[in-house]
């Protein structure tokens, strides 16, 4: 199934809250449904738009920017598009809104100490020795959404999350 217009779901939340988790585990629903959405994972993508980044917050600009349009013109095509990023500012989420006509913003809560002690790509260690100065949540700010369309607990299970996620799509007629 093929929705005519593509719909866009904005996975936000500090780093190592869960986002990818719950993202990889709405893809296997989605795709049991016989839909393949695109996952538009910020590490990723970075490596292509900004191969060596600084986080810098004109970076963030521009990169948010790029993937917000990039989200976009995709689900134009009627593809959906996952976004799976942190997207620390309330303007790089409004962004990918404000262009695409179905979108969900999905915020992943997690205490700030689980974050740390998961932490798979050392983010939170290296803030602690000085060694990156960007991290959003704790050098950087990270500006939740006033009024997501779901909050999730990252702490929860992740298929749990995403059913919630299909259960939006269903009702907002995404799906």
């Amino acid at each position: 199934m093929r929705t005519e217009q593509g719909f866009g779901i904005w996975i936000t939340g500090v780093p190592s809250s869960g986002k990818s988790t719950i993202a990889r585990s709405l893809v296997q629903l989605l795709e049991r449904r016989g839909i393949r959405p695109v996952v538009l994972e910020s590490d990723a993508l970075r490596l292509v738009l900004t191969p060596d980044p600084t986080y810098a917050p004109d970076e963030r600009d521009r990169f948010y920017q790029q993937m917000a349009g990039l989200g976009a013109l995709i689900t134009r095509c009627g593809v959906p598009v996952i976004f799976d990023a942190t997207a620390n500012r309330r303007a790089y989420r409004d962004a990918g809104r404000s262009r695409i006509t179905q979108f969900l913003e999905v915020l992943v809560t997690c205490p700030l100490d689980e974050c740390r002690k998961r932490d798979p790509k050392g983010l939170y260690a290296a803030a602690a020795v000085g060694a990156a100065s960007h991290v959003p949540g704790i050098q950087a700010a990270y500006e939740s959404p006033p009024a997501p369309d779901i909050a999730l607990d990252g702490r929860d299970d992740p298929a749990g999350n995403a059913e919630r996620i299909v259960g939006l799509l269903l009702l907002h007629g995404y799906l």
